[in-house]
């Protein structure tokens, strides 16, 4: 079944809006789109100031949906995201009142400035999209994305995320500097304030979701199912990786190329998918051996070793 023409006026809507706001930087914005179509989360690691808040708000607001953002510090408790339970005197009860968590779009500003037991709060919503305080359960809204950003260069209270919440973001991207010209074209749009604020929504959180079950259907193959699981197993298997990708990691990453090649216009996956997407959704998933970090070994060069050894699955004209 062809994509739906209305479904790709809205994600050309989208995509325009968030290019409005942030220059030269549309691979980026795929990559971003993908992850929110594929039901996932997604860990924008970058310096200050290369647009991170910006872009987020911009998507919100683009899809006219609830958004919320907290500024993570040593200081934050799990129920400033969670929500608490207050007392009612009069009623001799208690009531939840719900934290930032419940909305369509969460962003956790600089997450590893949080402390371990804070980013923990997180794990349950990310994983199951509820959460659970005093005993009771709370569903969150759908959609749910949470977008997390951290400072790669700064280290002083700071918190590394643990590899069990890494496994749980779908992707980690990065935006990195605007090229001169770009730059250049950057301040004479702020002249007139903040692009993200003159923005009008082009869709809902409906149609989000609804986009979202349609992704669910687009085709892939067997041959590309077994080229896409090979990479996967041989992170596991690769001397320089002391741990590699999980089955979670196989399912995100099935998701990813689904949605993926949905935003492609096209209603099944091809290999060239699976090799864009594999160092955004596995380098992350990947804990090296301490001795190959001493040989300056990167889980990207890991990745760029195993799809140059996984044989590309290639359909044969008879």
């Amino acid at each position: 079944m062809p994509v739906r023409s209305e479904f790709l006026h809205i994600i050309a809507a989208v995509r325009s809006n968030l290019e409005s706001c942030i220059l030269g930087k549309s691979f980026e914005i795929q990559l971003l789109l993908t992850a929110l179509l594929a039901e996932g989360h997604v860990l924008i690691e970058d310096v200050p100031g290369t647009g991170k808040t910006q872009l987020i708000k911009a998507l919100a607001r683009s899809m006219s949906g609830d958004y919320r953002r907290v500024q993570c510090n040593p200081d934050i408790l799990p129920s400033d995201i969670t929500g608490v339970s207050v007392f009612h005197p009069r009623e001799e009860r208690f009531y939840f009142r719900p934290g930032p968590v419940m909305t369509n779009i969460l962003l956790a500003d600089e997450i590893n400035r949080a402390t371990t037991k804070t980013q923990s709060a997180l794990l349950e919503v990310m994983e199951e999209h509820n959460v659970t305080v005093d005993g009771e359960t709370y569903e969150l809204p759908r959609p749910f994305m949470l977008c997390a950003t951290q400072n790669p260069i700064d280290f002083e209270g700071t918190y590394m995320l643990p590899e069990a919440q890494l496994d749980r973001f779908m992707m980690k991207i990065s935006l990195g500097y605007p090229d001169a010209a770009t730059e250049k074209s950057l301040l004479y749009q702020h002249k007139q304030g903040q692009p993200v604020d003159r923005l009008t929504p082009v869709t809902n959180m409906e149609q989000i979701a609804e986009m979202q079950h349609e992704i669910r259907s687009i085709y892939i193959d067997e041959a590309v199912t077994d080229y896409l699981l090979s990479i996967v197993r041989r992170t596991r298997e690769h001397a320089s990786v002391l741990l590699g990708a999980s089955p979670r990691a196989s399912l995100s990453f099935l998701n990813a190329v689904k949605a993926f090649a949905f935003l492609q216009q096209r209603e099944y996956v091809l290999p060239d998918d699976i090799k864009t997407l594999a160092p955004y959704v596995l380098a992350h998933r990947i804990i090296l051996r301490p001795e190959s970090r001493l040989d300056n070994v990167s889980p990207e060069s890991v990745l760029k070793n195993i799809l140059q050894q996984v044989h590309v699955p290639v359909a044969m004209e008879r």
